[in-house]
């Protein structure tokens, strides 16, 4: 079951290893990465996850990631 809103606001008062910016291929590349590396990480996207690309080369990814 996913957490509620308000739970996962309260998750953001404790301390984090890194904070990631932006949720297109490359912000989540870099959250799985840290995850994967034991750290406390959060992504902070403005709009809808995988909605825009980093650069030319994610743009094969993109469609990936949306669905992910």
């Amino acid at each position: 079951m996913t957490p509620a809103r308000e739970e996962l606001w309260e998750r953001l008062r404790e301390p984090l290893d890194l904070l990631v910016l932006g949720g297109g291929a490359t912000g989540a590349g870099v959250l799985w990465e840290a995850t994967l590396r034991g750290l406390r990480a959060a992504l902070v996207e403005a709009g809808d996850f995988g909605m825009g690309t980093s650069s030319r080369s994610t743009k094969l990814l993109h469609g990936g990631v949306r669905y992910l």
